[in-house]
């Protein structure tokens, strides 16, 4: 009896034993998992910080990630403005394919109702299929209406200015709204806080945080110690002040201990205003250029990447691929994906991407150029096909233009008559993807479907060709709009 007691005893013991090991080597294995930072500046260009070229401001934390890390030269954004920017990088596809190729806006009744559709797989649901712990801080812009907000895209956390700052200055804290009016001078702050916060929070099990700042988008204003801080008004005082928030985020990865196991991404959603933060490329963001696409990329990870610069070309829909394979998910199969995983270039080795392989330059729904390798080509466009808010920035084309950007990197020597037998096979190109990715009121047969709350309503994105269709069609994308604030005629 005494001995089956005992028996007893030891089994039970040795069973508490084995479990208590098991659920150690679970923790030990889920610390393991990378965590993730995800850094998105708004409208920052090429060469706003000083590790790429800015003289006029001082950005030492960024600069220290560029210098441990991997500071690549040639990424690019797969939109020269905000939403569909934001949509390439969460989904991994061309905005066009994922259906959100249009600048959203609240205040804008052709698209006040649109969003990035619940359907869509983004990094975020990624990673919580692996138990990630998921936070947005800062910018959303990818729909406002309940289907298409954050908490329904793979985030457990949101706090900060979801939208651009000219639509809603509102700032929440998850659903509650902590400002109406978000005090421009407290932003920096407000967010370095929150992130530090998260980082002690998040620290004992795998997380990744989408940090999306609203700066230096307009408007903006500095914190009173960095008013005039830099040499470059107030837009060079917010970015010194948000590498100091970057450190502050840094310091917090130390103190506890995890910077060693934490990627840190820094990038912009697309080019700068002007053309003066975007040397020495030109363009600007809402045009074709370098400089609306050409900006930042950063990979930091102290001890797991090896310091380089890459010259490499890299673009905005890599990031799923990579995060994808880091977190130790697949790839979903039921939908094409445009990037792959930069993986082999944490330590020195070569990505599969051919040089020929073309990357295709979308404005909304018009397709305006095709890079393969240092050739790229400018596409014949007609008024009516360019957004509005590039009819300022842009003009009509009539024949292609060709630029080899290895010796023009401005694009201002047109060389397409030299090249006639180039210049066929990239028009050709263009055309196949037109069917694939569809083109201005053309739908593409890879296109996947716009968010929407009135399926009923058609998808258009310029105003004025939303004006020309009858009220009886734009139904209740009509009846139901309540504009977030009117804007004064003058």
């Amino acid at each position: 009896m005494i001995s089956t007691y005992i028996k007893f005893i030891f089994t039970t013991y040795l069973s508490l034993g084995i479990y208590a090991s098991a659920e150690a080597l679970d923790t030990e294995n889920s610390v393991k998992k990378p965590n993730v930072i995800f850094i998105l500046m708004d409208d920052m260009g090429y060469s706003d910080l000083s590790c790429y070229g800015a003289k006029r401001v001082k950005t030492p934390n960024i600069d220290r990630m560029a210098r441990e890390g991997l500071k690549f030269t040639h990424f690019h954004t797969a939109a020269s403005i905000c939403s569909p920017s934001r949509a390439a990088f969460l989904t991994g596809g061309y905005p066009q394919r994922a259906g959100l190729y249009m600048g959203i806006n609240p205040n804008r009744e052709p698209h006040w109702f649109l969003g990035l559709h619940p359907e869509e797989i983004t990094i975020a649901e990624q990673f919580k299929k692996q138990g990630y712990t998921t936070a947005l801080v800062g910018k959303w812009h990818l729909g406002m209406q309940e289907p298409f907000l954050y908490f329904h895209q793979g985030f457990d956390h949101y706090y900060g200015a979801p939208e651009n700052m000219g639509h809603s200055q509102v700032f929440r804290d998850g659903r509650d709204v902590i400002y109406q009016k978000t005090p421009l001078e407290k932003l920096n702050t407000l967010y370095t806080e929150r992130m530090v916060e998260h980082v002690n929070n998040f620290k004992d099990k795998p997380f990744f945080i989408y940090f999306a700042h609203n700066y230096p988008h307009t408007p903006y204003k500095a914190g009173l110690k960095f008013k005039g801080s830099s040499r470059d008004g107030v837009r060079g005082d917010v970015i010194q002040e948000a590498d100091w928030g970057i450190g502050e985020i840094l310091k917090a990865l130390e103190k506890n201990g995890i910077l060693e196991n934490t990627l840190v991404i820094f990038s912009s959603d697309n080019g700068p205003t002007s053309e003066r933060h975007s040397k020495p490329y030109r363009g600007t963001k809402y045009v074709s250029l370098e400089g609306g696409h050409r900006v930042p990329f950063i990979l930091y990870w102290k001890g797991e990447i090896h310091p380089a610069e890459s010259d490499v070309a890299v673009n905005a829909m890599d990031l799923f691929p990579t995060l994808t394979e880091l977190m130790g998910e697949t790839l979903p199969k039921d939908r094409v994906y445009d990037g792959l995983s930069l993986t082999p270039l944490f330590t020195g080795g070569d990505i599969s991407r051919s040089e020929k392989e073309p990357f295709f330059y979308y404005n909304c729904e018009n397709l305006q150029a095709v890079r393969v390798g240092d050739w790229k080509l400018h596409l014949p466009r007609k008024k009516k096909q360019i957004p509005f808010w590039a009819i300022k920035k842009q003009k009509p084309i009539e024949k292609a233009q060709l630029y080899n950007l290895a010796s023009d990197i401005s694009e201002s020597s047109d060389v397409a008559i030299d090249n006639p037998a180039l210049v066929v096979e990239m028009l050709a190109l263009a055309d196949a993807t037109r069917l694939k990715l569809g083109e201005f009121m053309q739908r593409g047969s890879e296109q996947r479907a716009t968010g929407t709350l009135f399926p009923e309503v058609p998808i258009i994105t310029n105003t004025a060709d939303w004006e020309r269709i009858s009220d009886k069609k734009k139904g209740r994308a009509k009846t139901e709009f309540k504009p977030l604030h009117r804007r004064r005629k003058d």
